[in-house]
């Protein structure tokens, strides 16, 4: 047999075979073969039949267009054909390959890329069917290309062919995934290709759009992604993936035998499992037919696939396969399964337990089972034959009592249920029998007792006639058992008899009940309970535990002026019992109120009034009805009478005293009365009115001037009755004449001892007129001023004359000029002038002079000597201040020199002590030392600011500079003052920090601000940098927090980040007041705290219920339900009011809420309840956030029972013409216990008072009525009966037919359009035919258009209604309805559907979600917010509703006492809500504007519709008056200021957009297009208009955006503006390269420095053998210097020529306090030992050494010692010399008599001019005016010293007749040492344009030549590269000693000072090798500074004489 795809067509075949004779494109698809015989059938696999065929294309002639560069896609025409066909593109005749740009992807669609106009033509395919040969040629596709853009626009990388999908199975041999992308540039296209991303490199190919995978495994499934990147371009790649699915065919991993056996009824699992990718679906089939599980439930597949049979049976025998199928293929298996229906049980071999086969053939079976019960044969066998015979065994179970019944107990009216549970034989018929007290029950003639079928008695409604002894009998042939057991009824007590209550005659306030004991209700009581009525209140529960023997108690403690009923209950283990009568009401006479009101508190409002404020007593003291209160007071502690008040009224709670007096303390006391008279006064409470300021001023004030800065006073304390306060001090005050705003006032506290007060008024000015004045103050304010009284202070000495100057200056005489003191201090009698030697005291000379005259000249002075003269003002009270300053006659006073060899000690966290040597003085004294300082940044271009002044210390060798910052950089320098004025910088000072230090400051602006319940945001100014005090990186901030106003934990937060501006404090308790502080902490301490600030947390719900929750069941529909209030700390808020929450325990009905609105109430009754229901009771508090946590655990109280309601489900399901069968629900509103059912009847056509009516027990559903009339109408009513009565009755309506059907449907239901409501409708129809059965309820259903779904809105619509009230529909929504009813039989139709109604727009059902609410500008805020969903408009929106007030109450300090009663006190806090309608419905923001500043907002919103306005949303606070800046600075503009400083200015924003006060702005700058890399921050604190941007990289391009921040956050950057900084020196270059070594040369090649910093001019290099050369000249003598005017001549001796004549000498020099040389005489004959220059080559003012060097073939020699150091301090012309005036005038006098004299004095005139012409035209090669402009010009000394810094020194010592230049004073750190004495051979030099350096001999002379060119001319090009003729540069020697180990160190010079502060010696001995050299002066490259662009005489050593 054979199946075709799966279907029934069966192919029946008598060989193994099927034959398909005309083969056409039908017979395709897949066969399966079916092998069947006697056992069973199996289904083959399945075979493919596939029939190749080739149709023609489908598609005509088309178009295609594309722009020019995209990518063109032209699809393939469609073909049908198997298998799929060959497809080649051709173009014109030609076949298109693929290439670069052509792809042709796995779906023959042609790809053209990156397209040209030349792509453009036509194009076709060609297939070919290689299974039959066809092939066909579609029809042209015309491709035409559009130019759109320029041919060579670039084009983004775009995927066009992106991979898809795919699947394979495991075992083909691949697999292929394409991508195809297009760009421009084609070229630089790169597609790359990701496996789960990761990279994949192998199998790509077709220029990386294919990855082709070999022999795909599971392991390859996964996610492949291409990528298409353009290369070298910014434009973003490009990506697209897809999947690739691995298949694995299925596997089996366990299979069946092939034969299984088993038994008849046994269940059977035949195993089946496989694997494979994916999980492979498993299918059964039974001799080939498919297995349904569902028709076949023995049938069940497990869960991993295999079968399993239940209950096997004879028919299941057969064979089994098992189908594994998967995406890739199929296996199966298979398996007999042979099912036997018989065993034996004993045999000669076959024994199995419990059979046994005796001799005689019997079978024993022991012991026997119900199981063994069956037909059993026996079969016989011999040689003859084999018989056999059956017989059928029985076995039944012993009959036994399993479950007896046991002894109960059990209240009256429940049911008693006596079990008697039998196991039996089922063949067995089982009689039970229930006998009481021995007699045997007759349960059919007892309607309470029922008996079940398993025996079990059940006795409902037990009473007390139930008692006894039960006995169970049971009756069978399988046996008989009995069992008995004892049942008890017990009952709730009777209720107590004739209760009396009586006024007490033994005790006040007390009532004696009595009462007689009531019946127990056969169980002991256990106690009575108590209940009184207080006022015709509820009843509650007074005593619960009277004990049970007692019939009397007297009840005490009880209120006056009360009446109180009273009524008792039993209570025994069964429950309470009835309550007795209530007893006559009893009330108590009133009384005076027995407590004072409470919470007395009196607060001084006025200084004249005292506000008192109470609370009324407790209501259980008021012991009547409050009439009002009496409030009395008098001053405290005095005898006089109270004065009283009278409140009439008791709702009046304060009274304001008004008119008392003045500070005075007053005692208070208040007292309630009723109508029984005046209570009890509360405690005294003492208050005084406030402080008044004085009334009269302190009297008999006395002043008078002690001297002449101060006044002293004297006074009489005013009397103290009208300070009206507490005197806190005197104010002493003085002001001049017309200057009444400025008043010097000096504080004095008072002085209780003394009668005469003293104070001084200190510091005014002297000899000055003042008026003065004494007041008296309090805290409020100032008294009266006493009169004022005019004085003067005492007349002093005169300050200091001012400008004291020197003109006029001769050998004998001067000049000296002064103006008046600017402190006279008096009247001005005149000046006192005084002069003499320069310490020589008894030379001096004074005079007085009048006081008009300002100048004096000085005669009689001794030429050429060293005056000092001074001068001072002089008054009555003597001489003032002298000014003096010392002069030389005759030599006129300069400009001083600055102060030299300074040093650094004692360095403090503000202060350091400068050790200095004073420099040149100016011939005359200084006057005042200054100290100029760079702060924080340090160098070259930074800031000097004047940080120190001293004055009048010429002698000063030390100054101590405070007032520094801690742990802030500084480098100072000294200027000196004389007479003249003030000298230049000294040399800056070494860098140094000073010492760390806490903090100065605490953070500024702290501001706290509500955050949420549990957090407060506070915000602070960050500290400065320059307040640091330390480590910016360790500098951070500290909270403190804690609760304001109590001793509670103090609590502390660390904020590590030095800039952080704020920081939230978490973890709060909600709406409380904390008090915050904050303080700056560094690494060495803390700073001060901040002033403290208070905040309080958000209000929110109350996090618990209220306590002490009680609950009383009044009525059946009513329950009164008391509670305590929150505890304090729980309510989070003022509390509003309280919810009961209330539902039916164990039910699922809605939950229901009753409001009590305001605080004051704490007790309500919950009415409308279901009768005897038991509810779930708590009580929650709202605030206005929302509601809190309810109440726990909940508490559970019943209402009481009532008469119940009607029985329900009224159904008559059997009807005969004379008995129906009735049967009914319990009522759903039971409302008790129900006791009884009462049945009555009668024809519908007779009285009621006929009917019939029967009783029946609780427990009966059903009722049989026989012996009624047939075919008539019978009323049926049934009711139910609790302890309460009958309830309502149900009536039904039946007739006694048998012809009874379903009745009709009702008529199509309507609604009219009138009775359509928003969520209701009234539905009305009219009933059909009943089918001779009434109908018993109607079922409407509803459905929601558009949806198709019915749903039951009711089941139990009241039979006789004809319309209905469809209630919970949503507003605004269509429906439908449609009605059914329901009669005895059964269902009718459903009627027609209604026509579809829509229901009316109701109110919105929800408020939106305020998203957010944010400051936007200081009076405005931006709320966002989401709106409800539709279904919650209820309508069309029209619009949204904005609430919004000033919380009020938040400033409010006693919120925790506001009692309110109502919602409208609620409204008396806070202010009216604010209404803004937004009409637009689509907004989901709104600026909410015209806010006032500095104000808490509560904001609610809602939304509404035409109908109205839905319910507001939970209210949102904010802050209003802070907001960020909403604009940028403006006119960001930037200034270039040096090479690594930019200088930024910028304008504030504008003031209407700044949002407040700007506290700073955050500067942002970046390198230009290396943002991501370089970007920084500089945050400036302080809103300023500008910085300086320092330590940038020279020459580079910066963008910088300025952006403003306030206290509310960061404002919007400035657009970027772009600057660059000057240029600067170069970084080394990045790599030296040697090549072309020889023996007398090498290559040198570099590379360009990393950091050009500007553009790069040339290139320095230097080099020096790494040993001395052998055979150059040792070092000459050690050189001398004479002077001679303007010119310096060097002497020295020759030294050791070495192994050669020595050919020239060198003359280096440095300045003496530098440790740096350099060539200042280059080629000096070998001949001369001297060699003369002039000074003007030299810096004016610096002293210098000078050392001489041979020269010879072999190299440089050593160098000699170091010279004397001199200064090069021109000498004065002679024509300015004191001398040749005197010759002058001598040769005046006797011009006539000496013309000899005259002639000789002009020989030697002409002398002079010789000797200076020869020393001036000296045949030496001395360097003439000219050459040094040459050298200048050529930059040679500018390039070799451009980076050091030279200093001016001006203190000499003598020696030889020379003035030499003492060696400087070593100071740590602030010295810069050279290692220029490292070396003792020299090499020769040679400067080339090339970088080949030689050493030949024989060039030396050449490179000389060059060298002299190079110098003397001025074309010369500055980027030529040359090279140095000396080591002395630091840094050269530093770059060879890091390759070269071994050399030593040179050593430095040292210092010191005779006691007379004069040098001891000039020579520098050496000291012990330094310390290693600091990072900063032992660089490894050089770092030239101005090295090409120096001005001349700044950065060179030596100064070019032009320059004078």
């Amino acid at each position: 047999m054979w199946l075709r795809k799966w279907t029934l067509s069966l192919f029946l075949m008598a060989v193994p075979r099927y034959l398909i004779p005309s083969l056409d494109r039908s017979h395709a698809g897949f066969y399966r073969c079916i092998v069947r015989n006697r056992v069973g059938a199996l289904l083959q696999r399945r075979t493919e039949v596939q029939v190749a065929f080739m149709g023609s294309f489908e598609e005509g002639e088309r178009t295609q267009s594309v722009s020019q560069g995209e990518g063109a896609v032209v699809p393939a025409p469609r073909i049908r054909s198997f298998p799929q066909p060959q497809v080649t593109w051709f173009r014109d005749g030609r076949k298109i390959p693929p290439s670069s740009r052509i792809a042709i992807t796995l779906d023959n669609t042609l790809v053209i890329l990156s397209t040209v106009a030349p792509d453009a033509g036509r194009y076709y395919v060609q297939a070919v069917n290689d299974k039959n040969g066809e092939n066909k040629t579609s029809q042209p596709i015309t491709l035409s290309v559009e130019n759109v853009g320029g041919p060579a626009d670039p084009i983004a990388p775009t995927i066009i062919i992106p991979p898809r999908n795919t699947s394979v199975v495991t075992g083909t041999s691949e697999v292929t995934m394409e991508c195809v992308a297009n760009a421009r540039p084609l070229i630089k296209l790169s597609i790359s290709w990701r496996k789960n991303g990761v990279l994949v490199t192998s199998g790509l190919s077709d220029f990386n759009r294919r990855l082709t995978i070999i022999s795909p495994v599971v392991s390859d499934a996964g996610y492949y992604e291409c990528e298409a990147i353009l290369r070298s371009s910014s434009v973003p790649s490009v990506s697209a993936g897809a999947y690739l699915h691995v298949l694995e065919p299925p596997q089996f991993i366990k299979e069946p035998e092939k034969h299984i056996t088993a038994e008849m009824e046994k269940v059977v699992d035949i195993p089946c499992q496989a694997r494979g990718v994916p999980q492979p679906d498993i299918v059964w089939y039974k001799d080939a037919l498919p297995i349904d599980p569902v028709k076949t439930p023995r049938y069940r597949v497990l869960v991993g696939g295999s079968l399993q049979v239940n209950g096997l049976l004879p028919g299941d025998t057969g064979m089994f396969q098992c189908f594994a199928r998967n995406l890739a293929g199929e296996v199966q298996t298979n398996t007999y399964l042979a099912v036997t229906s018989e065993r034996v049980l004993a045999s000669g071999s076959v024994q199995l337990p419990r059979f046994t086969l005796l001799e005689s053939g019997s079978l024993l079976i022991s012991p026997s089972h119900i199981s063994d019960a069956g037909t059993y044969t026996c079969m016989a066998s011999n040689s003859r034959g084999i018989d056999e015979a059956s017989a059928d065994l029985v076995v039944w179970a012993r009959t036994r009592i399993t479950t007896p019944p046991q002894d109960q107990s059990v209240i009256k009216g429940t049911k008693a249920i006596l079990t008697c549970g039998v196991t039996h034989d089922p063949s067995v018929t089982v009689r039970h029998v229930w006998e009481k007290e021995g007699s045997m029950i007759n349960i059919q003639s007892i309607p309470r007792m029922r008996l079940d079928a398993d025996g079990t008695l059940h006795i409902s409604q037990t009473w007390s006639g139930d008692i006894g002894t039960y006995m169970c009998r049971v009756t069978s042939v399988g046996g008989n058992d009995s069992r008995s057991a004892h049942l008890r009824v017990r009952q709730l007590p009777h209720a107590p008899d004739n209760p009396t209550a009586l006024l007490s005659t033994s005790e006040k306030r007390a009532i004696d009940l009595a009462w007689a004991k009531p019946f127990d209700g056969n169980s002991p009581l256990i106690r009575y309970i108590l209940e009184v009525s207080e006022n015709n209140a509820p009843w509650a529960i007074l005593l619960a535990n009277i004990e049970p023997e007692s019939t009397a108690v007297t009840v005490n403690g009880l209120i006056p002026a009360r009446s109180y009923q009273f009524r008792l209950c039993a209570v025994n283990d069964v429950g309470k019992g009835q309550f007795s009568k209530e007893t006559d009401r009893v009330s108590l006479p009133e009384e005076p109120p027995s407590a004072p009101p409470q919470n007395v508190i009196a607060s001084g409002r006025t200084n004249q009034s005292i506000m008192i404020q109470w609370q009324p007593p407790p209501e259980s003291h008021q012991n009547g009805i409050l009439r009002g209160y009496t409030v009395r007071y008098r001053l405290t502690g005095l005898p006089v009478d109270y004065q009283i008040k009278n409140i009439s009224s008791p709702d009046v709670t304060n009274l304001l005293l008004e008119d008392l007096i003045i500070w005075t303390n007053y005692e208070i006391e208040v007292a309630a009365y009723n109508g029984a008279g005046l209570g009890t006064f509360s405690h005294k409470v003492t208050e005084w009115t406030l402080q008044g300021v004085p009334t009269i001023a302190p009297g008999n004030v006395q002043a008078e001037s002690v001297n002449s800065t101060t006044i002293r006073f004297t006074w009489i304390a005013p009397n103290p009755q009208f300070i009206n306060g507490i005197n806190q001090g005197y104010k002493l005050l003085a002001w001049e004449p017309g200057k009444d705003e400025e008043v010097t006032m000096v504080t004095v506290r008072p002085n209780f001892q003394d009668s005469v007060h003293v104070g001084y008024v200190t510091g005014l000015k002297k000899f000055t007129e003042y008026y003065t004045s004494v007041l008296c103050f309090t805290t409020p304010g100032d008294g009266p001023r006493s009169l004022p009284k005019a004085l003067r202070t005492h007349e002093d000495t005169p300050g200091a004359v001012g400008h004291l100057s020197f003109t006029e200056i001769l050998d004998t005489s001067l000049k000296v000029s002064w103006s008046e003191p600017s402190e006279k201090n008096g009247v001005l009698t005149g000046y006192r002038i005084s002069w003499e030697e320069y310490n020589r005291t008894n030379t001096r000379v004074t005079h007085y002079l009048p006081n008009v005259t300002l100048e004096y000249r000085v005669t009689g002075l001794t030429a050429l000597t060293t005056y000092t003269i001074e001068v001072a003002g002089m008054t009555s009270k003597g001489q003032g201040q002298l000014s003096s300053s010392t002069i030389s006659s005759g030599v006129p006073p300069e400009l001083p020199g600055p102060p030299t060899n300074m040093a650094i000690s004692n360095i403090g966290p503000r202060s350091v002590t400068l050790q200095f040597k004073p420099g040149y003085d100016g011939k005359t004294s200084i006057s005042r030392w200054q100290v100029e300082a760079q702060v924080g940044m340090v160098g070259e271009n930074e800031d000097w600011e004047m940080v120190h002044q001293v004055s009048n210390e010429p002698d000063a060798r030390s100054l101590e500079v405070p007032g520094l910052n801690p742990y802030t950089f500084y480098r100072f320098r000294m200027r000196q003052v004389n007479i003249v004025g003030t000298s230049p910088p000294s040399q800056p000072s070494r860098k140094i920090q000073t010492l760390p230090a806490p903090p100065d400051m605490a953070p500024a602006n702290v501001t706290l601000r509500t955050a949420s319940e549990t957090s407060l945001w506070l915000r602070w100014m960050p500290l400065p940098e320059w307040e640091y005090n330390g480590n910016a990186e360790q500098l951070g901030y500290r909270v403190q927090y804690s609760r304001a106003g109590s001793q509670g934990r103090v609590l502390t937060h660390i904020i590590a980040d030095r800039l952080e501006r704020e920081f939230t404090i978490e973890d709060l308790e909600e709406w409380t007041e904390y008090e915050v502080r904050v303080q700056a902490v560094n690494g060495i301490g803390m700073g001060p705290w901040s002033q403290p600030v208070r905040g309080r947390t958000r209000e929110s719900v109350p996090s618990c219920g209220p306590t002490n929750v009680s609950s009383f069941a009044t009525t059946s529909s009513s329950i009164l339900v008391r509670w305590f209030e929150v505890p304090e700390p729980d309510r989070n808020g003022l509390i509003l009011g309280y919810k009961v929450v209330y539902k039916e325990k164990d039910s699922d009905s809605a939950v229901h809420f009753w409001t009590v609105e305001g605080n004051a109430t704490q007790s309500v009754q919950l009415t409308g309840l279901g009768k005897y229901v038991l509810y779930e009771i708590q009580v929650l508090a709202f605030t206005r956030i929302g509601d809190g946590r309810p109440s726990s655990p909940p508490i559970l109280d019943r209402t009481l029972d009532d008469v119940p309601g009607p029985p329900v489900g009224i159904l008559f399901p059997e009807v005969r013409t004379t008995s129906v069968r009735l049967i009914w629900q319990s009522p759903s509103q039971p409302n008790g216990i129900i006791l009884a059912y009462q049945i009555t009847y009668h024809l519908n056509s007779t009285n009621s008072n006929a009917a019939t009516v029967d009783v029946l027990n609780p427990s009966a559903r059903q009722y049989t009525v026989t012996s009624l009339k047939p075919e008539s109408v019978y009323v049926f009513r049934i009711t139910a009966q609790t302890r309460k009565g009958w309830g309502e009755a149900a009536e039904a309506l039946v007739v006694t037919t048998e012809k009874r059907a379903r009745p009709q449907p009702t008529s199509r239901p309507t609604v009219p359009q009138k009775d359509v409501q928003a969520r209701h409708v009234l539905l009305s129809w009219e009933p059909g035919s009943d089918g001779l059965s009434p109908v018993r309820y109607y079922t409407v259903q509803l459905r929601e258009l558009p949806e198709s779904n019915w749903t039951v809105h009711s089941a139990s619509v009241n039979h006789e209604a004809t319309s209905y009230i469809v209630s919970r529909l949503k507003p605004f929504t269509s429906y439908q309805f449609r009605v059914k009813a329901t009669n005895d039989i059964g269902d009718s139709e459903y009627s027609e559907e209604s026509e579809a109604i829509t229901t009316l727009q109701d109110a919105p059902d929800e408020a939106p979600a305020i998203l957010s609410v944010t400051p936007h500008t200081t009076t405005s805020v931006l709320i966002r917010w989401q709106p409800p969903s539709e279904e919650k408009i209820n309508g069309i929106l029209l619009g949204f509703r904005i609430r919004y007030r000033e919380l009020l109450y938040d400033r409010l300090r006693s919120y925790s006492v506001h009692t309110i009663n109502s919602v409208s006190t609620w409204a008396e806090l806070t202010a009216p809500y604010s209404i803004r309608n937004l009409s637009d419905s689509t907004l989901t923001q709104y600026e909410l504007n015209k806010l006032s500043k500095h104000k808490r907002y509560e904001i609610r919103m809602s939304v509404y519709n035409a109908v109205g306005e839905g319910p507001t949303s939970p209210p949102q606070e904010v802050f209003v008056g802070e907001a960020v800046p909403t604009a940028p600075p403006q006119n960001v503009a930037i200034q270039s200021a040096t090479a690594t400083q930019l200088d930024v200015t910028w304008e504030p924003p504008p003031v209407d957009a700044q949002n407040g006060d700007i506290q700073g702005y955050k500067v942002y700058f970046w390198e230009f297009q290396r943002k991501n890399e370089t970007e920084r921050l500089r945050t400036l604190f302080m809103p300023e208009g500008g910085v300086k941007l320092k330590n940038l990289t020279g020459y580079t391009t910066y963008m910088i955006s300025v952006a403003p921040f306030n206290a509310a956050g960061d404002g919007p950057r400035s657009s970027p503006t772009r600057g660059r900084t000057q240029q600067a020196a170069p970084s080394a270059p990045s790599f030296i390269h040697f090549s072309e070594l020889t023996t007398t040369s090498v290559n040198v090649s570099w590379g360009e420095p990393t950091f050009p910093n500007g553009i790069i001019e040339g290139y320095r290099l230097i080099y020096e053998p790494c040993t001395p050369v052998d055979g150059a000249p040792g070092p000459p003598g050690e050189p001398f210097i004479t002077r001679y005017g303007a010119a310096l001549t060097i002497h020295w001796t020759s030294g050791d020529p070495g192994r050669a004549p020595i050919t020239r000498y060198v003359i280096e020099a440095r300045p003496s306090d530098e440790g740096l040389w350099d060539i200042l005489i280059k080629d000096i004959p070998k001949e001369v030992t001297s060699h003369t220059f002039n000074m003007d080559i030299l810096k004016q003012g610096v002293s210098y050494d000078f050392r001489v060097i041979g020269v010879n073939d072999y190299g440089y020699g050593s160098p000699s010692l170091p010279s004397p150091s001199i200064s090069a301090q021109k000498v004065a012309p002679f024509y300015e010399e004191w001398w040749f005036l005197v010759v002058v005038a001598l040769v005046g006098l006797i011009f006539i008599l000496l013309l000899v004299f005259i002639l000789v004095i002009r020989g030697q005139s002409k002398k002079y001019a010789k000797k200076s012409e020869s020393g001036n035209n000296s045949n030496c090669n001395a360097l003439t005016h000219g050459d040094m402009v040459s050298l200048d010009e050529g930059r040679f000394p500018a390039l070799e010293l451009n980076n050091r810094r030279l200093s001016v020194k001006n203190s000499f010592c003598r020696k030889n007749g020379v003035y030499t230049r003492s060696p400087p004073r070593p100071s740590p750190g602030s010295l810069h040492y050279s290692d220029e004495d490292v070396s003792t051979k020299y090499n020769d030099l040679i400067p080339a344009e090339s970088s080949s350096l030689t050493e030949k001999p024989s060039e030396i002379s050449d490179s000389q030549g060059s060298d002299s060119e190079y110098e003397v001319d001025p074309n010369r090009q500055k980027t030529h590269s040359f090279v140095n003729h000396y080591i002395s540069d630091p840094t050269y020697y530093n770059s060879w000693r890091r390759q070269q180990k071994g050399i030593s160190r040179a050593q430095a010079y040292s210092y010191t000072e005779s006691e007379s502060g004069d040098p001891d010696h000039c020579a520098p001995p050496p000291l012990p090798p330094l310390p290693p050299l600091p990072p900063q002066l032992s660089s490894p490259s050089p770092q030239p500074q101005q090295a090409q662009g120096q001005p001349q005489g700044q950065g060179s050593l030596f100064r070019p004489k032009g320059n004078e």
